[in-house]
């Protein structure tokens, strides 16, 4: 894959603030030695490490775009939504965020007892424990599957237990794509569906979520991502041509322990894209 050295934008990084595994200040720290200078912070459904990844960004020179990343439905699939430059104290946007939290409590509860039937000690409460917030994710869940020696890294707990299709692998009531979308842009910010490489839809299905997205409103898709192959990339590219969409990149880190993932490290914007810099320029903070 080819990554540049290091790239001065990473608009997708996650903190112990929902499933990261540093704080929003160890990420900004991480972020200015990889010679980033505008960054993202885009926990999952809540955007409460923003104030401390804003003081951290200040202080050592970097640009911070309020972000978050919103969970939804599109198809009966799981689609996130990454918002940019939202207002990070919109009233309305935390009352639905926090609503989408307790949509994560009652899918916690409910994998954790998943588990227990299949065997694992508590592993709602150990879950917990390991999330900063008390507010366990999958990948707390696959700590614990390790730990307890059911698997031999997150990885293989995803796939064995905690994917779509696997026996803990709990659906949530998440929001349509069009209602996360419209949350973002109520709430001031710019809608980017995030990591599309990642859904494993075929080039067709791949084609009409962008053209969903585009018609609820969605104003770019995330090209670059360390995980995106060169020809995902590279049609990502021609869909961001063909529905007259930004693109952006981001790196998508959440730790140490995903060794493959670092921030900053991502494939290069093809150059027929328009970078989603293009439209936050000038945008007020809020």
């Amino acid at each position: 894959m080819h990554h540049t050295p290091n790239a001065s934008v990473d608009f997708h990084l996650h903190s112990t603030a929902s499933d990261g595994e540093l704080t929003p200040a160890r990420v900004v720290a991480l972020a200015a030695a990889a010679g980033v200078r505008q960054l993202a912070l885009t926990d999952h459904d809540t955007m409460a490490g923003l104030a401390e990844a804003r003081l951290a960004s200040e202080a050592a020179g970097l640009e911070l775009v309020d972000g978050v990343e919103i969970s939804s439905l599109w198809a009966s699939q799981d689609i996130h939504v990454v918002g940019l430059g939202v207002r990070s104290r919109d009233a309305r946007l935390l009352e639905r965020l926090a609503s989408q939290a307790e949509r994560r409590r009652q899918r916690a509860a409910a994998i954790g007892a998943r588990l227990q039937k299949l065997g694992l000690e508590d592993p709602l409460q150990q879950a917990a424990e390991l999330a900063p917030r008390g507010l366990p994710a999958r990948p707390h869940f696959a700590q614990v599957l390790v730990a307890q020696g059911r698997c031999r890294d997150r990885k293989q707990a995803f796939q064995q237990y905690l994917a779509q299709g696997k026996p803990a692998y709990v659906r949530t009531a998440w929001p349509e794509l069009e209602t996360a979308v419209r949350w973002i842009r109520e709430a001031g910010g710019v809608a980017v569906l995030a990591h599309p490489g990642r859904y494993r839809l075929t080039r067709k299905k791949l084609r009409r979520l962008v053209q969903g997205f585009s018609a609820a409103g969605g104003q770019a898709l995330e090209v670059s991502v360390s995980t995106h192959s060169p020809d995902m990339v590279k049609q990502l590219a021609d869909l961001t041509v063909e529905f007259a969409l930004y693109a952006s990149q981001g790196s998508d880190y959440h730790g140490p322990s995903m060794r493959w993932v670092q921030v900053g490290r991502m494939p290069r914007l093809p150059s027929v894209c328009r970078p989603v810099t293009d439209l936050l320029a000038g945008r007020s903070r809020g």
